[in-house]
């Protein structure tokens, strides 16, 4: 008896001693991100003082910062106008790309034969296309609008495509059986299992979107992030240019961390079968 409970008392002392440190698996698991960004900042800060960067060529984060405080009526205001035209692009390519994804998908005719040219098309960089939409649309919102859409149109479109076309055909000859139509496989079978392909490339073009917004508006506005960062280059604050950098990657996060909570109350059943058959082996 005296064994078995000092055999407990081994075996609880690392439970206790994780418990005293009042940290459990997911808070750390929370704290890393915030951990690492400041990390990395520290070290930013460090590397800028040991080897002297010059200003205009690395600035520190301090600077950044300060600059961000100095030009934020500005910076705010260029902000608002990139994430608008931002969120249009992707919606406008959320709505266009399920659509469009779900005829490709439902027939392997349309999937055979559009794939090339959608293939194709996604290799013209968007950056070409900026000129053209500027002759078409002139300077402002509109060309920002509409390469954030190209830049972020395709991948939705695959990925829902793919989900839809790549069903098991012993599962469609199955439901066929039971008296389950064409359009009764796709929309019951074939969208449910093409929505973790949809939050996949959601993720995807949320980062590839503010690429094409920025792109646009350094070429074709007079509004933005982009022509923010443009004008101060031009002036040789390259801490604001920084400072434009950083304010787009803090708008990409706070869009990824909005598609993952979504993704996860509409998705959970997938996280949830892939957990119980991981277990199960």
């Amino acid at each position: 008896m005296v064994d078995t409970a000092a055999d407990q008392a081994s075996v609880a002392s690392p439970a206790k001693r994780q418990g005293g440190l009042g940290l459990s698996s997911k808070t750390i698991e929370r704290i890393m991100p915030w951990a690492v960004v400041i990390s990395l900042f520290l070290v930013w800060e460090l590397a800028v003082r040991i080897f002297d960067f010059p200003q205009f060529i690395l600035p520190a984060p301090s600077v950044i910062f300060e600059s961000m405080w100095q030009w934020r009526v500005p910076i705010i205001d260029n902000a608002a106008q990139t994430a608008m035209t931002t969120v249009v692009g992707i919606g406008n390519a959320i709505v266009i790309g399920l659509e469009t994804g779900y005829h490709v998908g439902s027939y392997s005719l349309i999937y055979n034969g559009f794939y090339p040219v959608l293939i194709g098309f996604n290799s013209i960089p968007k950056v070409a296309v900026v000129p053209i939409l500027v002759i078409w649309f002139g300077i402002g919102t509109v060309p920002a609008i509409i390469t954030a859409f190209l830049i972020s149109f395709f991948p939705i479109l695959v990925n829902v495509a793919t989900g839809i076309a790549t069903v098991e055909q012993e599962l469609k000859d199955v439901l066929r059986a039971l008296g389950a139509s064409n359009r009764d496989i796709i929309v019951k079978v074939g969208i449910p299992r093409s929505l973790p392909y949809f939050f996949a490339s959601l993720k995807i073009a949320i980062t590839v979107a503010f690429v094409g917004s920025i792109i646009a508006e350094t070429v074709a506005s007079n509004k933005g992030i982009g022509h923010l960062m443009i004008q101060a280059s031009s002036r040789f604050e390259v801490p604001l240019v920084f400072a434009g950098l950083l304010v787009t990657a803090i708008m990409g996060v706070v869009m990824y961390v909005v598609a993952t909570f979504v993704e996860r109350r509409m998705t959970g059943w997938a996280t949830r079968s892939m957990d119980g058959s991981m277990g199960s082996s």
